[in-house]
């Protein structure tokens, strides 16, 4: 969160936040892109000026809540008891109540439009929350009125850390609908499942560029959209406990298949890039590869991804590193935003 900070602040001080026309996030990206819009009166900020405005109080939020230890303490009432092994719903709880997050989808403004991406456990596709609800094409789209606090939640579900959020299909209105048609095609469906349990959108795609970007095309999906991509996931590091019973070595296979995953969306990404001579990919570690030694990059690099509460020395050290991190890859590959 405080790595896409840096780098908005830098689009903001080039006066290209007023351009952005869509948005799609996953994990860290969703839920301070939330705060933005809570701490804005549910507005992207358009200026400089006004993100100024907003990363102070981004900031004094992330400097001052502990979301894991707010989630935790709802389980002092038993009937949050049945969360133990879904505790992203606790997460959205603590976001309700500790980042004061009330808002619903449909308070989100039309432009731009925002894609918040979780992953369906029951049937392995992207599951997207946006203005006009939820779904995937396999599931079914959703209706009704759904809070912002419960699509940021999905995003601090991981698979063996905080688990997947649970939410039962009876409380929307479900539809499909046909390739290529207008939503007045739209048909009622009964849900294939009474309840849904939701992970994080890293877990399916972890740059959230799928609803930006065709990769079978290596084009963007909308037109002549130029494409920035603000990629804080930690590097991949070297290494392999000798221990055999090491039980780290699982974790270990997952982070190099998260890696390879990662490596097979920028692929046509670059691709896409270098031909047209605009947009971006910043990746948290570009600074550690070309300017060893620099302290914000090492403790970037190297800080733990959790919920916990920052310093605020930590948040300015990370902003900074994405804001570097943003100014070195322009300097050197213009965005040449238009």
């Amino acid at each position: 969160m405080a790595f896409h900070m840096g780098v908005l602040r830098f689009l903001a001080e080039r006066g290209w936040l007023d351009r952005v026309t869509r948005i799609s996030t996953v994990s860290g990206g969703s839920l301070v892109t939330g705060l933005i819009f809570t701490v804005n009166g549910v507005r992207w900020p358009a200026s400089a000026a006004e993100f100024d405005a907003v990363f102070a109080k981004v900031r004094s939020v992330m400097c001052s809540t502990d979301l894991r230890w707010a989630a935790a303490r709802h389980l002092v009432w038993p009937t949050n008891w049945r969360f133990l092994l879904s505790r992203a719903n606790l997460v959205e709880r603590a976001l309700r109540k500790t980042w004061g997050i009330h808002e619903h989808l449909d308070e989100l403004p039309r432009v731009p439009i925002w894609s918040i991406n979780g992953t369906a456990a029951e049937d392995g596709k992207r599951f997207r929350f946006k203005v006009d609800g939820m779904g995937d094409y396999d599931l079914g789209y959703a209706k009704g009125r759904v809070r912002l606090s419960t699509a940021l939640a999905v995003s601090a579900a991981f698979p063996g850390g905080i688990g997947p959020l649970t939410i039962k299909t009876r409380h929307y209105t479900w539809s499909k609908r046909s390739s290529n048609v207008p939503p007045s095609e739209d048909k009622p469906v009964v849900p294939k499942f009474k309840k849904l349990h939701l992970y994080d959108g890293g877990v399916y795609d972890n740059l959230g560029l799928e609803s930006l970007f065709d990769a079978s095309r290596s084009a963007p999906r909308a037109g002549n959209d130029v494409i920035i991509v603000s990629d804080a996931g930690a590097p991949l590091r070297h290494g392999f406990s000798a221990w055999k019973l090491n039980p780290f070595r699982f974790k270990r296979i997952s982070d190099i298949m998260s890696e390879q995953i990662r490596t097979l969306r920028v692929r046509p990404l670059l691709q896409h890039l270098r031909r047209v001579e605009a947009g971006a990919y910043l990746q948290m570690d570009d600074l550690l590869v070309s300017t060893p030694g620099n302290a914000d990059a090492e403790l970037t690099c190297g800080f733990p991804t959790d919920l916990c509460k920052l310093q605020p020395a930590q948040f300015d050290a990370i902003s900074r590193h994405g804001y570097a991190v943003a100014a070195a890859v322009d300097a050197q590959f213009p965005f040449n935003v238009r």
